[in-house]
């Protein structure tokens, strides 16, 4: 049972008025650059600084051409071309790849998620040596042998769940046996058959996990979007972790919101700039679900705001949230799939004059409709240090790659039409 303090409403939210007829042709082109183009199915970026430098690197999955793939940020003066890689693993069926420093010997290695067939976690292990980086030989793989052939594994959260020895990985998968698993990490964690499975929640389809203090009481939570099945909708799971050599049980689900949803991708954050993360999600052939937390006496509510998708847009996959125009409100881009003769990618501002949960959302393209079906994860990043956010993302049906889109706001345009 949750706290009184914390047991959650969900309060309904009157629907926002249709979006402008503001049309992309408002807005300053926003340029395409590929850092990778040379596999097929590109399927999400996850970001780390493995070099040390302060510069946001890549990892990624190759769903169809079955690599693993990490790319080093060669600095703004260079980030329009073709990006430093090395393959660092060659799976089956990845879809999800992150880094994390598993052993902690200072080297950042990457797990990556496999459904399909190989339905396989794999520990891919980085050379020790910073100069052997890019080097392909020096990488290794080896599976994470309690996950083979489980389930199909679809998304890992490298998290320090119990405060104990190193960092552990809390991994979703999808299907008729989906669920969310803590794996603990053990006294050696080169040991891979050490690692131990603890389930945490039934799931159908896990898009999203992310890690907050939901209950105030010292130890991280989880923040996730199920896709599929009875349980699907946005969800945050009590951490349990009980004492040690004790099992734990599963952890307690408390539901957020889009029960009667198939969400996708979620972003946490500040929409309402009101000091609270709130959840903006995607979801498939809908709106945007927006989740804005509030306190009302001892409760907290999750108040739900439908925030209508313009015609000219795919079906919504992916979102984040960030200053685009640099006014000081924020805004949300979104990625679609199913996006043929559409835009793909496109971003929304708000009207200023109206509160965050009435506002009026104005669409801008970014992709344009010429190219691109499928895009994935959205990352709000400034790869060209000009001073404004651009657009990191992926796209694997027609074979874009691994991609960003310039944000045209500091070359004088007025990137938001106003």
């Amino acid at each position: 049972m949750c706290r009184p303090a914390l047991c959650l409403a969900v309060v309904l939210a009157a629907a926002l008025p249709p979006l402008s007829t503001a049309q992309a042709g408002e807005t300053a082109a926003w340029t395409r650059h590929t850092i990778d183009a040379s596999s097929r199915g590109a399927d999400g970026t996850r970001l780390a600084d493995v070099n040390g430098d302060r510069l946001p690197d890549i990892v990624t999955g190759w769903e169809q051409g079955g690599l693993i793939r990490v790319y080093l940020n060669p600095g703004p003066d260079r980030a329009a071309g073709a990006w430093p890689a090395v393959t660092v693993g060659r799976v089956r069926s990845p879809e999800d790849a992150v880094f994390v420093d598993l052993d902690g010997d200072g080297a950042t290695d990457v797990v990556s998620s496999c459904e399909g067939r190989e339905r396989t976690l794999f520990v891919h292990w980085a050379p020790s040596e910073q100069s052997q980086y890019l080097d392909e030989e020096r990488w290794t793989t080896e599976p994470l042998p309690g996950s083979k052939d489980v389930t199909a594994w679809m998304f890992c959260l490298p998290l320090n769940v119990d405060g104990r020895r190193g960092i552990d990985l809390v991994c979703g998968s999808k299907g008729n046996d989906g669920r969310i698993v803590w794996w603990e990490s053990p006294e050696n964690p080169r040991d891979l058959h050490a690692w131990k499975a603890h389930p945490l929640v039934e799931a159908g389809w896990i898009m999203s996990l992310a890690a907050r203090d939901f209950d105030a009481d010292g130890d991280l939570d989880l923040l996730y979007s199920d896709r599929k099945g009875r349980r699907r909708g946005i969800y945050w799971a009590e951490n349990r972790v009980p004492s040690a050599g004790v099992e734990p049980a599963g952890w307690p689900a408390h539901a957020i919101g889009g029960q009667d949803r198939e969400v996708m991708f979620l972003a946490h954050e500040d929409l309402a700039q009101n000091g609270t993360p709130d959840v903006v999600a995607a979801v498939h052939r809908g709106p945007l679900l927006f989740l804005r937390e509030t306190i009302a006496g001892d409760v907290a509510a999750w108040v739900p705001t439908e925030i209508p998708l313009p015609e000219e847009a795919g079906g919504g996959k992916s979102v984040a949230v960030g200053d685009i125009d640099l006014d000081g409100r924020r805004d949300i881009v979104f990625s679609c799939e199913g996006a043929e003769r559409k835009s793909g990618v496109m971003w929304l501002s708000s009207d200023p004059a109206l509160p965050i949960e009435r506002t009026r959302w104005t669409p801008h393209d970014i992709s344009g409709t010429a190219e691109g079906v499928k895009f994935d994860l959205v990352e709000l990043l400034d790869l060209d240090a000009d001073g404004d956010l651009d657009v990191l993302t992926c796209e694997e049906r027609d074979n874009l790659g691994v991609i960003w889109y310039e944000n045209p706001t500091r070359r004088g345009s007025s990137a938001g039409g106003r």
